[in-house]
């Protein structure tokens, strides 16, 4: 159990809170739905952090019929006393000042994922009001905020028992500052699920009032990451139980699992202080490294590798692993405010040292599961050189003139950040686009129909699609990572990769096929803002007087039928971008000033490969229940 004293004292302040309303997406990443969703984890995690510091054991999450969420822990309460240095309660020092919170120097906690001090700040300055209850001291206060700012002093509300404490934040997202304000359960949960996950001895209570009845879950995972692991690979075939150590080494605590299933895969998800790094960092690469140094050693010893120079690569050694690798570091540093990569030298060293001793101790009293990982490399080898093989055939690297050769039409700008490249359903379509473009730095790739899917295709088949072929040589980047290890994101030709299909289902079809084959064999160009959707109208209306309008969606045409007569205006409806002339085109779709373009995120990259391979592949009843349930979703967000 931790000591150290937590008052008024311990919250430290490093600058005012300035400019967060003007530029949410610096500190929550964006205004979509991910960053709406972010501002409940902002203030979940702070609850983390004292069942970290030992004093929290319970948190609930409350979605709310009023559209407001609230996040409850029985923690110690956040300070109510005067700051020494600002004057004001602590809280209010908490909530609205950035970089202030007991995470710095020697504050109130020694581990945190609410690292940078601004999450509850921020929540305070991106919501329409906040309101904060806690108890502490056998005393119950209660202050409110508004757009951040204090309405009323911290005032006592009520007395409760002295052991009874704890912090309740309720807040209403802000419709001025995000693009929907209806939280999303499933990938609430999911985090939900992940936090208890890495913390076996905290239960988390989920609460959706916005449904009658009220659903309720409860969180609880006493095995935990080795839960985790088992549960990733649900209906899979292991070849072990899940394989687990943890050791704390310089103050830097490694925890790891992971288990092999007889497949060709690899999923490896990276936490620290309980925050997903989604890009990784120092402590997977550590971890993969020395594993495959590990597996090489031993293969070498009991005679599998005999060449001199023969090695499993990184992929080989990994093939058919899911692993959790977890580290509690005191001073972590992050690329972003959004925490999605470590940058520690030291946590990739500590995870490299522990992995190495821990995978020995273990190996050695269990030779049989060592024999059947090393199976699952030599498989994994073998392939691999057979698809080196074919890609070497069948990737031929192309040139491209101006004018383009094959059917890429290239854009006359050799440079990468102004560039970008429209994937076009159709030749006539593409014909249109090829005429109205900006040939200084638009590029046009029309496609014929439904590319090949990936999730049911076996990579020979991939390899050999024609369409599949022309994207990767044009985007210049190479292939997925393992097949040839050669894909390089800083050698993309275009900083825009945008999805041009009919606004109908066959359009929406070739979209979900596309972004398949990105997610699975290039999902740097997704993690890192490259891909978009665009946009095209369905409807053009002209009235007798006046100029024409365009309309998106039958939402639109439902709206301007409610304002105009009928008579006063013809419609037009576009079934697909072939109809459009080069003008219309251009004026919808293509041009940057009028056009609209959706940029393709992934927030749960759990959730967002469950999904894929439950929507993508062969598994049929398990597909139609999943439509059938999240139907009147898709209803609602059109």
């Amino acid at each position: 159990m931790a000591t150290s004293n937590y008052d008024a004292s311990s919250i430290s302040v490093l600058e005012g809170l300035e400019a967060v309303r003007k530029r949410p997406g610096m500190y929550i990443g964006s205004t979509s739905t991910k960053g709406l969703n972010h501002l409940i984890y902002e203030i979940c995690d702070n609850s983390v952090d004292e069942h970290l510091a030992g004093y929290c054991s319970e948190i609930t999450v409350s979605l709310n019929a009023d559209g407001t969420a609230t996040i409850t822990d029985n923690g110690r309460g956040i300070p109510v006393g005067i700051h020494p240095k600002m004057g004001i309660p602590a809280v209010d020092v908490v909530f609205t000042m950035l970089h202030a919170g007991g995470k710095f120097g020697d504050g109130g906690y020694k581990i945190s994922g609410g690292l940078h001090g601004v999450g509850a700040s921020v929540v305070n300055a991106l919501s329409v009001w906040l309101e904060v209850t806690i108890k502490v001291g056998g005393i119950v206060y209660k202050q409110r905020y508004e757009q951040g700012k204090v309405v009323n002093q911290l005032k006592q509300v009520g007395t409760c028992r002295k052991n009874d404490t704890g912090t309740s934040v309720t807040f209403l997202p802000d419709p001025e500052i995000f693009e929907k304000t209806r939280f999303k359960e499933d990938s609430i949960k999911s985090r939900l699920h992940e936090t208890a996950y890495l913390n076996p001895e905290l239960t988390i209570h989920f609460v959706d009032a916005r449904v009658a009845p009220a659903e309720k879950m409860d969180f609880s995972e006493p095995n935990g990451i080795k839960a985790f692991v088992s549960d990733l690979n649900a209906g899979k075939e292991p070849i072990s139980e899940p394989i687990y150590f943890k050791r704390q080494v310089e103050g830097i605590e490694v925890e790891v699992a992971f288990q092999y299933v007889d497949e060709f895969q690899e999923e490896i998800l990276g936490f620290c202080n309980n925050i997903f790094t989604q890009e990784g960092g120092t402590h997977i690469t550590g971890f993969k490294t020395k594993f495959t140094m590990v597996l090489n050693q031993y293969a070498r010893e009991i005679g599998i590798l005999k060449e001199k120079d023969a090695n499993f690569t990184g992929m080989d050694a990994r093939n058919g692993m899911t692993a959790v690798v977890a580290i509690k570091h005191p001073e972590p540093r992050f690329e972003g405010q959004t925490k999605t990569k470590l940058d520690n030298p030291d946590a990739g060293k500590v995870t490299a040292d522990v992995t190495g001793e821990e995978l020995v101790l273990f190996f050695d009293r269990n030779l049989e599961v060592l024999k059947k990982i090393i199976a699952c490399a030599e498989k994994s080898a073998k392939i691999r050189k057979a698809e080196e093989k074919a890609k070497t055939n069948l990737l031929v690297k192309q040139k491209f003139s101006v004018d383009g050769t094959g059917k890429l039409a290239n854009c006359e700008s050799r440079n990468p950040e102004e560039c970008e490249v429209f994937i076009v359903e159709g030749d006539s379509a593409g014909g249109s686009a090829k005429t109205a473009r900006d040939r200084k730095t638009q590029a046009i790739m029309p496609i014929r129909g439904k590319i090949l899917n990936v999730e049911k295709a076996s990579i020979d088949k991939v390899l050999a699609n024609a369409e599949i072929k022309t994207m990767v040589t044009a985007f210049g980047c190479g292939f997925m990572e393992g097949y040839g290890n050669d894909f390089d994101i800083t050698k993309l030709r275009y900083n825009k990769i945008i999805i041009m299909t009919d606004a109908d289902v066959d359009g929406a079809h070739i979209d979900t096929l596309l972004l398949t084959f990105f997610y699975r064999f290039m999902p740097e160009l997704i993690y890192e803002g490259h891909v978009y959707l665009a946009t095209p109208p369905l409807y053009k209306v002209v009235p007798k007087k006046g100029e024409g309008e365009y309309l998106y969606d039958d939402k639109a045409l439902e709206k301007y039928r409610k304002n105009h007569t009928e008579g006063s205006f013809t419609l037009q409806r576009y079934k697909g971008l072939g109809e459009m002339d080069a003008d219309q085109l251009w004026e919808t779709t293509l041009n940057p000033e009028t056009r609209i373009l959706k940029q393709v995120e992934i927030e749960d990259a759990k959730m967002a490969s469950d999904v894929t391979a439950l929507l993508m592949g062969t598994d049929v009843p398990p597909r139609k229940a999943f439509i059938h349930e999240h139907a009147h979703d898709a209803i609602l967000d059109v």
